[in-house]
């Protein structure tokens, strides 16, 4: 999501885990050069990650999360903690700063394959260079979870199917195991305002464009008509609008934030997912969701018998944080089974 809905939708996270205030170090795994599925090489790829608590004796007790389009392990600590998304008290968690989010090799820090020149990835290559982070880096031979919220759930879905065994519990949250129509329909409007705005220059740009139209976008789709009209007085839509296309310094970089997109588009986990999945399944899924089409998500739920939590408001893809006290249980619970 645009980094500049996060603060404004912290203050409706009653957050009091004191994570950000212990800030567990950035690190990174040295992946060397990554060869793609389509036969490309990323250069000198490296992933970011955070972790949080202790690997115990037993190394049963780990729990990767996997961030939102161009989410980093920075913001992510923010929604973590007993009254974050889950608990992670008795686990260690692995926060993943993904392919193209700026922080693991991106578009934005590549030395060798600047901007443009990057190659395109999927979300199964995201999760390849996941896997070897935790395996390679980590040691890791199974993890007890792996959780994912939006862009970070899709990639839990792939990772269900990539690596069955890999993980005991698997919980998306807001995510898709592929694109409807509508999917596409939103994200190729949103890279098609992004193709057309002047200061983006084809991702030649100097400077990161302030992409007034994609966030403006993303706004209008990423509540709810019903919350918008609630919480948006006629009067304060000029206000509104011009805070949602103000610029931010700390913005995704343009091209990250179109790499991750694309990857994004091209999702599907194939139509024999459903006879791989070995883990045990809750998916979570706001029923208003315009972001991120539900639909596709709770029929694999059906498939494979995995329980869900449906979220009924009209908050839509931000129920992760209006929603938070509905979230958190569910999740605690799937967490609890062995």
């Amino acid at each position: 999501m645009p980094r500049r809905i996060l603060p404004a939708l912290a203050l409706a996270l009653p957050l009091s885990t004191g994570l950000a205030a212990e800030a567990p170090p950035q690190q990174f795994a040295d992946l060397g050069d990554v060869r793609l599925e389509s036969g490309a090489v990323i250069k000198d790829c490296k992933l970011g990650y955070r972790t949080l608590g202790t690997l115990n004796a037993a190394r049963s007790n780990a729990v990767v999360f996997l961030p939102w389009h161009t989410g980093k392990s920075a913001e992510a600590l923010g929604l973590l903690g007993a009254k974050g998304l889950f608990n992670t008290a008795g686990h260690y968690v692995i926060v993943i700063d993904a392919i193209g989010n700026g922080v693991g090799c991106s578009p934005s820090n590549s030395a060798s394959q600047h901007g443009t020149a990057f190659p395109v990835f999927n979300i199964r290559d995201m999760v390849e260079s996941e896997y070897r982070l935790l395996t390679e880096k980590l040691g890791l031979k199974q993890v007890h979870a792996i959780v994912g919220y939006s862009m970070g759930a899709t990639q839990t879905f792939q990772w269900m199917v990539s690596h069955p065994d890999f993980m005991k519990v698997a919980v998306p949250i807001a995510g898709t195991p592929r694109q409807t129509s509508y999917d596409l329909l939103f994200w190729r409007t949103e890279e098609a305002a992004m193709l057309a705005d002047p200061e983006y220059a084809n991702g030649g740009y100097k400077q990161n464009p302030r992409l007034p139209l994609y966030h403006q976008i993303f706004s209008l789709n990423f509540d709810t008509p019903a919350y918008r009209a609630a919480k948006t007085r006629p009067a304060e839509v000029e206000k509104f609008i011009a805070e949602t296309v103000e610029y931010d310094p700390d913005a995704a970089d343009a091209n990250d934030t179109r790499w991750q997109m694309r990857a994004f588009l091209a999702q599907d986990i194939g139509d024999d997912a459903a006879k791989k999945i070995k883990a045990k399944v809750h998916i979570i899924n706001p029923r208003t969701d315009l972001i991120v089409n539900p639909a596709p998500a709770l029929a694999l739920a059906r498939q494979i018998r995995a329980t869900t939590t449906v979220l009924e408001g009209d908050c839509g893809h931000s129920a992760v944080f209006c929603a938070a006290d509905q979230i958190r249980p569910a999740v605690d619970r799937a967490l609890k089974q062995p």
